[in-house]
């Protein structure tokens, strides 16, 4: 008989044979095979075996585990037999999750975050080297293992770590968090006002403050939840701070006006007089003179307001500090005077920069464009269309969100901000819905979780590529395709499970102060199934570019065939999350996913098992969803009208770049060309990517070529030039 043994961490210990006898018994227990008399005869005939086949005098743990497979499957308990193998490989798979996650530490709290590591570089909105970041990343890292080792089923698992999916946002999958949510300022500031879970905040009642509780809102919501934070009606919703704020100067400059006139005129402002109703203002005897005064306060007051929206969201932290909320704001349809000044102000304070004139990222904003609205000279707010591609030529921001793309419009209702598409910054939408009262509504809304297809890695395995077949096998990746999306549309319920028994007091802000949709109808230890159904389950795709190469040779920006190849594609996995949404009543989606850190995660693990294959695993990243490649020669037009049927396909999210070269300030017509084209084309929503540099010394803001700034002739030196270019990493 053995004395001692080696454990797995090559520590020695005495040799217990009742340890043998204790794990047979809880595998026949479990199985309600055997009980432990059966579990002791079994156990005399490991250490049988095990004397007679082991010629150590000290044998491994693992050694003794063999010889007891070995004998449960000779047995009649084969039901425990496979029990207590799963058993075995379960907490293997859990030893190696922990050595992975040591690993990882070691990583967070050695590497640099300007060194090549995934890990630190995992999220483009956190500062990797900073203390709070590298706490957010050890969280982050240890509750993905632990949803991979005792949440996800381990053929999800094991399908996320292998690349064939990825699970967006797994560090947040033990939470129970919601991706992102449309707020609704409306709902939280005219119902006097909302707590923040430390403090309550009132109705606010200048436009000042409304920009500042906009931005402690968005603030606060992120706190909550996993992904970016949206105000899809901002000009609407802040046009209320204009007129009360109107009205307080009115009083103010009415006061003045009194004291040094000797008049007594009332001062009985009423709550009905608004920025920029000169008419009903002079019909009622005010003097032009202080109406006038008036207007220059409240318009010298809301570009504060927006400038001080702007610094906040640039500098405010969430998430333990770690990081800036990732915003978006949507605008630029309230024809109100006070609506028009938000969205004027709004576009000036952007154009403005921020404090030494940098370009701010955060919030990313959207100019919804509407014909009748702003899109031709003669509509109300056509000056604010031409004034947003001034700005965004300059300063790669606001992009444009297209009401009348066919699939937005059919739910347009004029003077209905609710009806208005709107995005969440990269290019989340959440919109139709198979529940009646949320169909075609985008406030209170978001989307619940998403999860994306490695589309190239089917077009390797089935294409002609690796020059094993003359013929794409389409049955083979059709097949395939299915099978990932039903692999993805289980985790995805599997997930919405997990957030539906989450309760209000999880999400005290979020839900508890009702912003998301239905929410205030709940108590506070209600759980969350009955209003998160109006959020979405999105289902992914990543290269379609290269998918067509891998399997017919070429993409669809180069191939009419490919063209009609990509749209084939695309239409079945869109066909295939309509079936789900039939099926489950629930509002599965078509995401065109964003996320090009993910791409570059595909492609090493891909080109790992298949190799270099030209035009497919040889550069660092998998083009963006639908996207012809940017490498690929094409003019701006051709792109667009190729890219803007995908657009109706994925109602989960899309985007078309234009990259432009040069300086596009310089030439606004031809930036304006590109926005129509768009507009016309069926575009959803869509953005012009330029460089914006920038030389921190001297504040020029531009293009700078060479090593030299034209503002101030510096030459770059210690102090490099600020590069920027629109990207996406959420």
């Amino acid at each position: 008989m053995f004395k001692r043994i080696i454990k797995r961490d090559g520590k020695i210990v005495k040799f217990d044979p009742e340890k043998i006898t204790e794990a047979i018994a809880k595998a026949g227990l479990m199985t309600e095979e055997f009980k432990h008399d059966r579990a002791k005869a079994l156990s005399e005939k490991v250490l049988k075996r095990a004397e007679e086949e082991i010629k150590e005098r000290t044998p491994h743990v693992e050694q003794i585990q063999d010889i007891v497979e070995e004998v449960l499957m000779e047995s009649s308990f084969k039901k425990t037999a496979r029990a207590y193998i799963q058993y075995r490989q379960e907490r293997s798979r859990r030893r190696e999750a922990k050595s992975d996650l040591m690993n990882i530490y070691r990583t967070i709290s050695h590497a640099d975050a300007s060194e090549d590591s995934d890990v630190k570089r995992s999220n483009a909105n956190v500062d990797g080297n900073s203390a709070m970041g590298k706490m957010l990343q050890f969280g982050a890292e240890g509750s993905k293992v632990f949803a991979k080792t005792l949440l996800l089923r381990p053929d999800i698992a094991a399908a996320h770590d292998n690349g064939d999916i990825h699970i967006h946002d797994l560090d947040f999958y033990a939470t129970g968090t919601l991706t992102c949510c449309q707020s609704d300022p409306f709902v939280l500031f005219e119902n006097g006002g909302f707590n923040t879970g430390h403090g309550h905040l009132r109705t606010p009642n200048s436009i000042g403050s409304y920009g500042a509780l906009a931005a402690i809102l968005l603030q606060a919501n992120q706190n909550e939840q996993h992904g970016g934070q949206s105000i899809p009606n901002f000009d609407y919703a802040m046009a209320p701070g204009v007129n009360k704020s109107f009205r307080k100067a009115l009083k103010r400059n009415l006061e003045k006006y009194n004291k040094f006139s000797g008049k007594k005129l009332n001062l009985d402002v009423k709550d009905d007089y608004e920025y920029g109703d000169d008419k009903k203002l002079e019909k009622d005897k005010w003097p032009k003179e202080v109406i006038a005064a008036s207007n220059e306060d409240v318009e010298r007051e809301t570009l504060q307001a927006m400038e001080g929206f702007i610094h906040n969201l640039n500098t405010m932290h969430s998430r333990a500090g770690a990081q800036v909320p990732f915003t978006s704001i949507n605008f630029g349809t309230d024809t109100t005077p006070a609506g028009r000044l938000v969205s004027k102000y709004l576009l000036e304070a952007t154009e403005n920069g921020l404090g030494k004139g940098e370009t701010p990222i955060f919030p990313i904003s959207i100019f919804k464009v509407k014909s009748g609205v702003n899109y031709e000279p003669d509509d109300p707010n056509y000056d604010l269309f031409k004034k947003s591609m001034e700005v965004s030529a300059k300063r790669l921001f606001p992009n444009f969100c297209f009401i009348d793309a066919p699939f937005n419009l059919k739910y347009y209702k004029k003077g209905d901000y609710r009806t208005e598409i709107a995005t969440m910054g990269c290019r989340t939408r959440v919109f139709a819905s198979v529940f009646p009262e949320s169909d075609g509504i985008v406030t209170g809304r978001g989307n619940c979780s998403f999860t994306t297809v490695n589309l190239v890695r089917i077009g390797i395995k089935h294409g002609i590529c690796l020059g094993e077949r003359k013929e794409a096998d389409w049955d083979g990746f059709y097949k395939e395709l299915d099978e990932k999306m039903d692999l993805v549309k289980d985790e995805l319920l599997e997930r919405f499970e997990f957030q539906a028994n989450q309760h209000v007091r999880n999400f005290p802000f979020l839900m508890g102060q009702g912003n998301w949709f239905g929410s205030e109808k709940l108590g506070w230890n209600d759980t969350l199934r009955e209003v998160i159904k109006h959020g979405t389950l999105s289902i992914g795709f990543i290269g379609l570019a290269e998918t067509l190469v891998a399997m017919v040779g070429k993409h669809h920006g180069e191939d009419e065939d490919a063209r009609e190849l990509g749209l084939d594609i695309i239409t079945h996995m869109r066909e295939k999350c309509d079936e789900y949404c039939k099926k489950y009543k629930l509002n599965f989606s078509l995401l065109a996913t964003p996320a090009e850190g993910i791409a570059g995660r595909f492609t090493k693990i891909d080109r790992k098992e298949y190799g270099v294959i030209k035009g497919v695993t040889d550069r660092e990243f998998y083009t963006n969803s639908f996207h012809v490649p940017v490498y690929y020669p094409i003019s701006a037009f051709d792109k667009i009208e190729i890219e803007a049927p995908y657009h109706n396909l994925c109602n989960a999210g899309h985007i078309t770049y234009i990259e432009l070269d040069g300086d596009p300030s310089q030439n606004i017509a031809a930036f304006e060309a590109v926005i129509r084209k768009m507009h016309d084309s069926g575009i959803g929503y869509g953005s012009v990517n330029h460089p914006v540099d920038r030389d921190p010394v001297c504040g020029f803001s531009g293009i700078i070529k060479g090593e030299r700034c034209p503002h101030c002739g510096r030459l770059e030196g210690d102090v490099s030039f600020e590069r920027l270019e629109q990207s996406c990493s959420c």
